[in-house]
């Protein structure tokens, strides 16, 4: 049975060599304080999934009052579809509708065909007529 959860400051560690192992085509600039603030910002922002005891996922569920955001959903190859990403998309969701958002949008990179699979089974689709612009800082 999957079990969804906040993270907490002990989890950080066993997150970032999850992150490491089975979050694909990140730009790995993950470290310790950036999760840190996170949770301290939001306590219940960044989700884990845990199935038999260990940890299977992750998703953030972003909310800045405004847009529902979704990041860095990642579950390990071991236990892929076996609705640990359901459930945590699902998760998310009801976080979303209890602060009242109407929408939210998932940043998936476009060549990650088994992410866009997920995506689309939970309801989600791309978006043709925007574009992510950024700039990296510092």
């Amino acid at each position: 049975m999957v079990t969804i959860r906040p993270a907490t400051h002990a989890d950080i560690p066993d997150i970032l060599e999850f992150w490491r192992r089975a979050a694909e085509n990140t730009d790995r600039q993950d470290d310790a304080s950036k999760v840190t603030a996170l949770i301290d910002h939001d306590p219940d922002a960044l989700l884990v999934a845990e199935l038999d005891g260990v940890l299977a996922g992750t998703v953030i569920a972003g909310w800045d009052g405004w847009r529902a955001h979704l990041y860095r959903l990642a579950v390990a190859p071991e236990f892929r579809r076996r609705g640990v990403g359901s459930a945590l998309i699902a998760a998310a969701e009801k976080r979303f509708e209890n602060f009242g958002a109407f929408r939210a949008d998932a940043m998936v990179l476009r060549d990650n065909d088994l992410a866009h699979h997920a995506w689309k089974a939970a309801g989600y689709h791309a978006q043709p007529h925007w574009g992510r612009w950024v700039k990296t800082l510092g």
